[in-house]
């Protein structure tokens, strides 16, 4: 691998780490104001005109056959944004984060009860080590009370959820365009919110406040960082993808873990206090772990 083409992915996925973890802090700013449901909903609508103006440029070519399959995958990555806005919300961005991350664990195990592939050991180590380092963020958590709890078992969901998004990618990337793919989760993150805040407009469930909720205007700085977190997104979606056809992937799946560190400032410049003792350390365990499988994946 030329060195240059690695400097250059590495540096891609920086970028791309950068915006997803401004993305966070975005919502930090936006949570007193509106609702995750309606980051959810903005964030996807400035995405789709993105997306939408590719393929006005440049047609989609596919064969297409698994429809049922692309709902899904775009279904089942929207209810993980609901997860995964409400929970930077409602905890700590780094904590928060780092649930999201921890989706290659999940992938692993689901890949072996699922889809019937086997784990090696230094896998298996890799995954027990993931599973430690969420007991280390969460279980402290427990003597918060049961409303902390629920924060965090909703954090853990997304990442659970977004394992399932991401498996259905693999069957549908031989058949779609990816902008196709990316255009069915988009556009099913602009309609289920939409469902989801009319229902919110007659109802208040405070059980699902993280899937119900009304809509409420967004006014002066707020359409701003709505924008900011918007553009984040589709930037940090580019370099993310230029990132992986300049470097080794195994090498790039670890630089991506920095999404972690940016975070942790983020949360901190935003009044977040800075992770304990032992969420550091089961943000390492998650860190380390995460690499590991990124690695021996691509040995496969």
């Amino acid at each position: 691998m030329d060195q240059s083409k690695l400097r250059q992915g590495v540096l891609y996925m920086l970028i791309a780490s950068f915006c997803f973890a401004l993305v966070g802090a975005c919502t930090r700013l936006l949570r007193d104001s509106i609702s995750s449901v309606e980051i959810v909903f903005f964030r996807n609508l400035i995405g789709v005109l993105f997306i939408g103006y590719s393929v006005f440029k440049r047609p989609l070519i596919q064969e297409g056959g698994k429809p049922f399959l692309l709902v899904f995958r775009g279904v089942i990555g929207t209810i993980a944004l609901y997860t995964f806005f409400y929970s930077i919300t409602q905890i700590g961005l780094a904590e928060a984060i780092t649930y999201q991350q921890t989706y290659p664990i999940f992938i692993a195990v689901f890949s072996v009860f699922i889809a019937g592939e086997g784990l090696r050991r230094k896998e298996w180590l890799a995954v027990l080590l993931g599973f430690a380092g969420i007991c280390f963020i969460f279980v402290p958590q427990m003597s918060g009370g049961l409303l902390s709890a629920r924060s965090h078992i909703i954090g853990v969901s997304n990442a659970i959820l977004t394992a399932f998004a991401y498996m259905s990618i693999r069957g549908l990337s031989g058949y779609y365009d990816a902008r196709s793919i990316v255009l069915s989760f988009m556009i099913s993150g602009i309609v289920l919110p939409i469902i989801s805040m009319g229902i919110g407009e007659f109802y208040q469930l405070p059980a699902l406040d993280f899937l119900i909720a009304e809509y409420v205007t967004p006014h002066g700085t707020d359409w701003a960082w709505i924008l900011v977190l918007g553009v984040a997104a589709m930037i940090g979606q580019i370099y993310l993808t230029k990132a992986f056809s300049y470097g080794k992937a195994g090498i790039i799946s670890a630089v991506g873990f920095s999404n972690i560190i940016f975070s942790v400032i983020f949360g901190v410049f935003l009044g977040d206090p800075s992770p304990g003792t032992l969420a550091f350390i089961g943000i390492v365990f998650v860190i380390i772990s995460g690499t590991l499988i990124s690695w021996q994946a691509k040995k496969k």
